[in-house]
């Protein structure tokens, strides 16, 4: 998988995404007049998130736990049961701060998006409503087991 780096910001004018060459970096020059009027793709990220880039380490032990909590209760288990309990200690601190990270990175996207395209920092914004609901759920959900 080629490394992905971070898009340059320009200083004036608006917001293009070039075509990409055989190493995935833009092609220099002016664009083709097939992608000159089409609206813009990405906007740049200039504030990445301190734990972007642990990201899925952060998530896979949430998985795991979650797949042995599951197939746990899916056999039989009582909710307040030892194994339930260690999978939800065990999964859900990492899955809960891989979540929140991913909610700021959704919410600077929003406001990166709205100077560009309006509908698109709204459709963002909607998604941080979406995922901050599902965070709450998360944590309600963990306190619910571990005090079971």
């Amino acid at each position: 998988m080629p490394v992905l780096d971070r898009q340059a910001v320009p200083n004036s004018g608006p917001l293009v995404q070039r075509p990409l060459g055989a190493a995935g970096r833009p092609v220099p020059g002016p664009l083709p007049p097939s992608l000159a009027a089409l609206p813009p793709r990405s906007v740049p990220e200039t504030r990445p998130t301190a734990l972007q880039q642990q990201y899925v380490l952060l998530s896979v032990p949430g998985l795991i736990a979650g797949f042995v909590a599951i197939s746990a209760l899916e056999l039989g288990m009582p909710l307040g049961a030892l194994l339930i309990k260690l999978c939800v200690l065990v999964g859900a601190p990492p899955l809960a701060v891989a979540n929140a990270d991913a909610i700021v990175r959704i919410w600077r996207a929003a406001w990166a998006w709205m100077p560009v395209d309006r509908t698109k920092g709204l459709f963002r914004l909607a998604w941080v409503a979406t995922a901050s609901i599902l965070w709450v759920v998360l944590i309600a959900v963990a306190l619910l087991v571990l005090v079971a």
